[in-house]
């Protein structure tokens, strides 16, 4: 079979909600990151195929198909199509899975797979209360309801049923979020994320942002001087529960992507690999619990790829809450040392659609610094399921 290789990859730094990305138009904030993937690639713009877009509320500025927005906010040709993906918060971990899977049918060469999501300007639920609240219904239909009696899924619930079920302590989210904050500070101040983070133009909703116009480089919600006493001190959820908001991910702007090129576009490009798509996998679980099905994926994921969880040297689990990331240690036997070693989405944020490439961006240069050579991404998504990607470093 044909094989599929990423020869460019690149993220914005995270704005916090209401800071300093939360100025930009989301499609605006896209396109840079499509002309920025072009310009690392040194590919002619005519030359990519499609641009796959994940974004989770898909209204308002990201309505309308936001990929095909972007492109047509970006240096590329009005040619070039795209297409949006919603698969939750994993939508452009599938954006990438669709690209990687385009190429390696052969049916295209270089494809673009991006993702965006402005919780600022388009907040969480979006798509969902909004029409409630406007007397147009609601997801759940009729059949699901008759599936599921009594549930409204939630990921909230979801992580406090991680926790019970996997006797995970609020002392031990507590701690797992201070280190998740003391790596992300770690490699923010030891240039780490350097390569990776594309600069754009603080833009705040205002305009009066101290540094408004200069360039945006360091995630924003990293709490440097964070303590256990501080995490320790925030307000549960839950009452009865052990998750808190600094437990959770941060929401999040950001705009992430990767190019996904066949070996005849790595020809056509004269561009070198930075990775090979080694293994894909997609998994439904239960959508009450929701948050759990990144271990069964890893577990299948592992056991197609004829690999042994040791076999990988770098781990990017999405931090949507800390009993995530915990419950999949325990579960899987991975090296926590491995795990999210520039921090994850507790300190740096979580643009939902964004999300997906931005692990991968993070997890691909991650390997050229440390010299591994597998790493393996995974996150939950909403409706319980998950994606798995498996890349070589190359």
């Amino acid at each position: 079979m044909a094989e599929a290789f990423i020869v460019a990859a690149t993220r914005t730094a995270a704005g916090r909600r209401g800071g300093k990305l939360s100025g930009w138009h989301p499609v605006d904030l896209a396109a840079q990151v499509i002309d920025e993937l072009v310009r690392r690639a040194g590919a002619d713009p005519a030359l990519v195929e499609d641009v796959i877009m994940g974004c989770v509320s898909q209204t308002a500025e990201q309505g309308i198909n936001v990929a095909r927005n972007a492109v047509l906010a970006s240096s590329l040709p009005e040619s070039v199509p795209g297409t949006s993906v919603d698969r939750q918060c994993g939508s452009s971990q599938q954006a990438l899975h669709f690209a990687a899977q385009a190429v390696m049918s052969g049916s295209m060469d270089v494809v673009i797979a991006a993702g965006v999501e402005s919780m600022s300007r388009v907040p969480m639920f979006s798509t969902s209360e909004m029409p409630r609240k406007a007397g147009m219904g609601f997801y759940m239909s009729p059949a699901m309801q008759q599936r599921y009696p009594g549930v409204e899924f939630s990921q909230f619930m979801g992580a406090e049923m991680m926790a019970k079920k996997y006797e995970l302590t609020k002392d031990r989210l507590d701690a797992y979020a201070l280190e998740s904050h003391r790596r992300a500070a770690a490699a923010t101040q030891e240039g780490r994320f350097a390569r990776e983070i594309l600069p754009v133009a603080v833009r705040s909703a205002d305009g009066g942002a101290e540094d408004e116009g200069r360039p945006h480089t360091v995630d924003e919600g990293i709490r440097f001087n964070a303590t256990l006493e501080g995490i320790a001190g925030v307000k549960l959820i839950q009452e009865g529960g052990c998750c808190t908001a600094a437990t959770a991910s941060q929401i999040a702007d950001g705009a992430t992507g990767v190019m996904v090129v066949s070996e005849r576009g790595l020809k056509a490009l004269g561009a070198k690999p930075l990775a090979r798509i080694h293994h894909m996998t997609m998994l439904g679980h239960d959508p009450v619990i929701m948050l759990e099905a990144p271990i069964p994926a890893t577990q299948a994921a592992l056991k197609k790829a004829g690999m042994r969880i040791d076999d990988i040297d770098l781990f990017e689990v999405n931090e949507a809450f800390a009993p995530v990331p915990l419950a999949w240690l325990q579960a899987t036997g991975a090296d926590p040392a491995k795990l999210n070693v520039h921090g994850g989405a507790i300190a740096l944020g979580h643009p939902l659609g964004a999300s997906g490439t931005k692990l991968m961006t993070t997890l691909v240069h991650a390997l050229h610094a440390r010299g591994g050579r597998y790493g393996l991404q995974t996150m939950c998504e909403g409706g319980g399921m998950a994606n798995v990607t498996i890349v070589e470093r190359l």
